[in-house]
């Protein structure tokens, strides 16, 4: 990483929580090149080379070259760090039969992907663990041998398993989407967010479908969320006020009510662990804690957004990352 240069920022035309850490790095005067992996290759140029004979007047250890757009051109050596930040799949002409589509994608996740990959600069996340912490399965599993609390769960796609691990919880149990379902139906737009199952669901004929991830339902207090930066951490309350909400802060955003909060010791360190083994920079955690005190892993998100928990709570998030993206701290 260079110690002062350009900070690439890959992200989507419309997203606020990009453009909060843009308009803080702009108020730093630190140079900023925003584009979109949408952009290549109709609206972005790239030309880059390494190589030579060893000793040679022309041998080069690293890449070099640039990105340009129809405005702007970076210099790939100037940058000092990235900025991933959900970017959308490269697009291609409308003309492409869909095997050259198909033949083009994997060719510029290979080419252009893989080129920025190779930068020998710092990623706010870096895409390819960002991918693997996705992986739910990995998360529980890193969280609970980082000493963290985590809910019994279950992935299946047998009824007669789920029906048991009902039975053996002995209590309310909710499903989980691995990934988050998002589409339209009746031209409304509509997400499956977590839900409380009953028997009927869980030996549902259903769940030979797919595989399927089951919970026991954990008793709430309120939930946190947990963002962290580098070694920073920035954690609030979520204290939602309706039944739905309870049940998933996410679908009912307008009954939040926030307040600033300290992590337990032991939760710190086992966030710092898991980001350390997961080899993550960033990491938007949400936890419930239960009426006892007690503090649950849920999940991590290695991208998530964080901008309306600063807006309500006034947490330095956009400033931490900021820092980070900088070269400044850990």
């Amino acid at each position: 990483m260079t110690a002062s240069g350009t900070v690439l920022v890959l992200a989507g035309r419309f997203d606020p929580t990009a453009d909060l850490v843009v308009e803080e790095l702009n108020r730093r005067a630190v140079p900023v090149f925003r584009t979109d992996v949408a952009d290549f290759p109709l609206r972005l140029a790239l030309a880059a080379g390494i190589g030579g004979r060893a000793g040679g007047p022309q041998a080069g250890r690293t890449w070099s070259g640039t990105l340009r757009t129809g405005r702007r051109t970076l210099d790939l050596r100037a940058v000092r760090s990235v900025y991933y930040r959900r970017p959308a799949r490269p697009r291609f002409p409308d003309g492409m039969s869909p095997d050259a589509r198909r033949v083009a994608e994997r060719e510029a996740r290979r080419g252009f992907g893989g080129l920025l990959a190779a930068l020998p600069v710092r990623w706010l996340p870096p895409p390819g663990r960002a991918a693997d912490a996705e992986y739910k399965p990995l998360q529980l599993r890193v969280a609970a041998e980082s000493g963290l609390s985590v809910p019994r769960t279950l992935i299946t796609n047998d009824p007669d398993a789920a029906r048991e691990f009902g039975e053996t919880v002995g209590g309310r149990v909710v499903f989980k989407p691995f990934t988050p379902v998002r589409g339209t139906a009746g031209g409304r737009p509509v997400a499956v967010y977590t839900s409380v199952v009953g028997a009927g669901d869980l030996a549902h004929p259903d769940v030979t479908t797919t595989a399927h991830l089951f919970q026991e339902w954990v008793p709430k207090a309120y939930e946190v969320r947990l963002t962290a930066v580098g070694g920073r951490l920035f954690a609030a309350e979520i204290h939602a006020d309706s039944a739905a909400g309870h049940v998933d802060w996410r679908s009912d955003y307008g009954s939040h009510r926030y307040r600033l909060c300290e992590p337990p010791a032991a939760v710190a360190t086992g966030v710092r662990r898991m980001m350390d083994t997961l080899g993550l920079p960033y990491g938007a955690f949400d936890f419930v804690v239960t009426p006892e005190g007690e503090w649950c892993f849920l999940e991590v998100n290695p991208s998530g957004q964080f901008g309306f928990v600063e807006q309500a709570t006034g947490l330095p998030i956009t400033a931490a990352v900021a820092d980070w993206l900088e070269g400044k701290g850990t």
